[in-house]
């Protein structure tokens, strides 16, 4: 069974956001101001250079015991060592990836729908990413946004940990937790933020954690 995960403040680590910035110290940074979970996002980089990032994040990481899930890449997360694997719904198939990692690795599963979230829980997922919850301009996307309103219905009806995401901000986050939400993840409030550390303070501050 995969091990137990605190989904408070989940940071999505997105290469392609850094724009010339150290990811490994941002996301370091993070986790000094309380980021509990960290996912590595990296579309456009090399396997290579993927697996290596990996790493480093997760010797940045290892002293607080922040576990790092892997974007889409069950191979590099296999390679480093990570804690688990995220997946989309257009990703290696659950079932596959369970296969591949087995019991005691965690699987993640972005779900945008109830239809999703119970297909994600019956297939043996460990935690969904429900959104987007706000607009975003982060993602592309055309997927209705649900709002804490949404969130709250799905949270009714599956058991699952949820991971709240699109447009989450110090603002908003507290009302997705008090909706039913486990956790909030976040890509911009850090990448952007000059100092991650204060930002990952005030973000838990304002969901009263």
């Amino acid at each position: 069974m995969a091990r137990r995960v605190d989904w408070t403040l989940y940071f999505v680590a997105d290469v392609s956001a850094a724009r010339g910035r150290d990811l490994a110290a941002l996301v370091e940074a993070a986790a000094e101001g309380g980021v509990t979970a960290v996912q590595l996002r990296a579309k456009d980089l090399g396997t290579r250079d993927f697996l290596d990032l990996a790493r480093r994040l997760i010797e940045r990481l290892a002293a607080r015991r922040v576990p790092l899930l892997i974007n889409d890449r069950v191979d590099v997360a296999l390679a480093c060592g990570a804690a688990g694997v995220h997946l989309g719904q257009d990703d290696l198939p659950l079932a596959d990836a369970r296969r591949l990692l087995g019991r005691n690795r965690i699987i993640g599963l972005s779900v945008n729908t109830l239809r999703e979230a119970l297909a994600a829980e019956s297939a043996g997922a460990d935690y969904i990413g429900l959104g987007p919850v706000f607009v975003t301009a982060t993602k592309a996307t055309t997927l209705p946004v649900l709002g804490a309103e949404g969130l709250g219905w799905i949270r009714s009806k599956v058991k699952l940990p949820i991971v709240a995401i699109g447009g989450v901000n110090e603002g908003n986050a507290r009302r997705l937790v008090e909706a039913g939400a486990d956790g909030v993840a976040l890509v911009r409030a850090f990448m952007d933020a000059p100092d991650p550390a204060a930002a990952a303070r005030r973000l838990r501050q304002a969901l009263g954690r």
